[in-house]
């Protein structure tokens, strides 16, 4: 017997939305300051190292929030450990491409964007005010 229940909600509902819409502001931001501040190559590798940071945990966000219920704490248990290795995983491949596919690349710019929308996420607590009674 699957005790698992699919979340009946959609993705832009869940308790998470609101932090990734912050931290794809940060990106895009940020991005913007530093191609008007450093220029072109600042730029693309600011918005670069926000993508680095956003879309792991994007796909962190959709695999914890894929089950809800009581009879489904297993499962949840499980996506949070799948969800995180899988984070993980991705970020180190997407430096990695990054870095060595993208010339001229300036390596400030990208760790700065990076560590600003990983500081959005850090600070989900105070995004997120209210969680949606299921």
């Amino acid at each position: 017997m699957d005790a698992r229940t699919p979340n009946r909600f959609p993705f832009h509902r869940q308790p998470a939305f609101p932090v990734l819409l912050w931290q794809a502001f940060t990106c895009v931001g940020a991005a913007l300051v530093l191609l008007l501040s450093k220029g072109p190559v600042a730029g693309y590798s600011g918005l670069l190292g926000g993508l680095v940071a956003l879309v792991p945990n994007a796909y962190f966000a959709y695999r914890v929030y894929r089950y809800s219920g009581a009879r489904s704490v297993r499962a949840i248990v499980g996506e949070l450990y799948a969800g995180e290795a899988g984070k993980l995983i991705l970020t180190a491949a997407l430096f990695v491409s990054v870095l060595m596919a993208v010339k001229p690349l300036e390596v400030a710019a990208l760790f700065g964007c990076y560590l600003a929308v990983l500081a959005v996420g850090a600070s989900a607590l105070l995004i997120v005010r209210v969680f949606p009674r299921h």
